[in-house]
């Protein structure tokens, strides 16, 4: 066998600690903790979020594409009657080129950015069998399907190479019948075995796959495998969806994502010629989308329904490397509803108060290793503000068990009683130091500049949001208007303005970062409902999913920044105080030890 210096070039070196900057897959000797350690990289798959259709619609269909740099976008509806607008992705926007000939929704495509073909669907309440090829520039019109319908499943390579199955006619709610075109005419063959409509489809002609959409007895699952001469019924997909997107090569690998069930879902699922796997969700739970993509590695997703019409586009990479959480050293006190650092590091930062229950004065000081406890609050309180850093803070607001509006300034060892709020209460805030803090709660905003607290500009909609930031330019997140809400809005010093929204609905979460780079994580949400792990970073225009964190948990507090983050304390479930602290590193680089070696 090989040894390490055979392998890599140099032998297994002695740091008295971990090395500053090691490189994956790097093996080193942590002489303080007596451990074998290494560097890995996190790699996931996840979607990310591109530029928008030109038109917003639903109901349309996408040519197979070759990657999500390349693909068509044509028919739909936004609203009825519906369209013939086509439009052409080049990996970064949209542009609108020749319309169909025909306009229709619930139709189906096939094919690439040049070379495409259009077939089915419904204009206003007629069936149509109408084919259209395009050519790269315009669409012409070939030889019509032999079964006219609309609410098919469709898949193919090019505009001489394509499969249509399933779908609805007049007489005929959940078609069974397959054609398969040529270049110039369709031609019947052997028929799916379960009839259904709104399934989708990948592959080609000769090896293709169909799964979810509705059957005689409701949303299926249903999964079908195509290889050219007949179908066979495999491993259904997880959960049932109709209304989905889909990209996929062959019968062996394929992507569904999004549908309807009868809410919209962002789930996608990943099939590897035996079974499907769950894998990451859509940043935009939706129904009646496209997709597009000749692989189940790089696809495309776009349009559908919200349930607002959108023209929403998504990106999807599998295998990439992604950001990771990690579990920290738990706190000395467990607790819920706790302040702390907003503006503190990831390696240097305090938390405060909270509990609930019984409300706490405890201060604890991390150093990146271990939290040790340091100076207590003056005052015992759970959803308490904080801003600052390790070394200066400030601590406001909260209930005690009533609420309260006492104002806490931290010098880095001892607490000071400064002005109290102007309206006491539940307190969501942020800041640079205990000179510079922003609390909000409801639509109250009060600005802090290290003598007393200025009421500002409210926020546009009333809620219990989290905030990240400083007083002069800060973000606030999620909240409650009686049931969980997915708002976002930014702070410019003056006003606050309605940003692209959370892709989960949720309040009681923490954060960590500045107005135009964030990270939101945990919370509850009354949709899914219940305490939730999911992560999104903020990139100063929208929200895109990240990895969850190991802990599901709400009322818990953060500090650091978008790409290394702490997250502290929370309730992991019901009213329990939690101790789990994570820590997040936006690059997926993670330091593990090597627990066992083997001849």
């Amino acid at each position: 066998m090989a040894s390490y210096k055979q392998l890599v070039g140099t032998r297994v070196q002695n740091f008295s600690n971990d090395p500053d900057n090691p490189i994956t897959g790097q093996v080193w000797y942590n002489q303080t903790a007596a451990e074998f350690r290494y560097q890995e990289q996190a790699v996931g798959n996840a979607w990310s979020t591109g530029n928008a259709l030109n038109t917003a619609r639903r109901n349309l269909a996408g040519s197979s594409g070759t990657n999500y740099t390349s693909a068509l976008a044509f028919g739909g509806s936004n609203p009825p009657p519906n369209t013939a607008l086509t439009e052409q992705y080049d990996g970064t926007s949209w542009t609108e080129v020749s319309d169909l000939n025909q306009s229709r929704d619930y139709l189906a495509g096939a094919g690439t950015s040049t070379s495409g073909l259009a077939f089915g669907g419904i204009n206003v309440s007629t069936r149509l069998g109408n084919t259209e090829q395009w050519n790269g520039s315009s669409w012409t019109e070939v030889s019509d399907l032999n079964s006219a319908r609309r609410q098919l499943g469709g898949t193919g390579t090019d505009n001489t190479s394509a499969l249509a199955f399933g779908g609805e006619d007049a007489s005929t709610a959940h078609m069974t019948n397959t054609e398969s075109w040529n270049g110039s005419a369709w031609t019947e063959l052997n028929d799916v075995n379960n009839g259904r409509l709104m399934s989708n489809g990948a592959g080609t002609t000769t090896s293709a796959l169909t799964a979810g959409g509705e059957g005689p007895t409701g949303t299926s699952a249903q999964t079908e495998s195509w290889n050219g001469t007949s179908w066979t019924d495999v491993a259904d997909l997880n959960s049932v969806t109709n209304a989905s997107g889909s990209t996929g090569p062959n019968n062996t690998a394929a992507l569904v994502f999004g549908g309807q069930v009868p809410a919209g879902t962002a789930k996608t699922e990943s099939w590897n010629g035996s079974i499907w796997t769950e894998t990451s969700d859509l940043n935009i739970a939706r129904w009646a989308l496209a997709g597009s993509g000749n692989s189940a590695t790089l696809a495309l997703a776009f349009g559908g329904q919200t349930p607002t019409i959108t023209g929403a586009t998504e990106e999807w990479n599998a295998g990439i490397n992604l950001g990771a959480w990690y579990t920290a050293a738990p706190l000395n006190t467990a607790r819920k509803a706790l302040g702390g650092s907003s503006s503190g590091t990831q390696t240097a930062s305090i938390v405060f108060g909270g509990g609930d229950p019984t409300q706490v004065t405890n201060t604890e000081s991390y150093n990146g290793t271990a939290w040790a406890e340091v100076n207590d609050l003056n005052t015992a309180r759970r959803s308490i503000g904080g801003a600052g850093t390790q070394t200066s803070a400030l601590g406001f607001g909260g209930w005690e068990p009533l609420t309260t509006g006492k104002t806490e300034s931290w010098n880095g060892y001892t607490w000071t009683e400064v002005a109290d709020l102007n309206t006491p209460g539940t307190a969501f805030g942020a800041g640079s130091s205990n000179t510079n803090a922003l609390k909000v709660d409801q639509t109250t905003t009060e600005s802090w500049n290290g003598t007393s607290w200025t009421e500002v500009a409210d926020i546009n909609t009333a809620r219990k949001g989290s905030v990240i930031g400083t007083n002069t330019a800060a973000l606030v997140f999620g909240g409650d208007t009686g049931s969980t809400i997915a708002n976002t809005e930014q702070w410019n010093g003056s006003s606050w303005t309605e940003v692209n929204l959370l892709n989960t609905a949720r309040y009681l979460l923490a954060g960590s970062g500045i107005s135009t780079l964030g990270l939101a994580a945990g919370g509850f949400s009354t949709q899914l409902p219940g305490v939730v792990a999911s992560a999104e970073s903020w990139n100063g225009t929208s929200w895109n999913n990240e990895n969850s964190m190991n802990v599901a948990r709400d009322t818990n507090t953060g500090s650091g920044t978008s790409t290394l983050g702490l997250i502290s304390g929370g309730s992991p479930l019901g009213p329990n105080d939690g101790d789990a602290v994570e820590e997040w590193n936006g690059t997926g680089f993670l330091t593990r030890t090597i627990t066992s070696t083997t001849e």
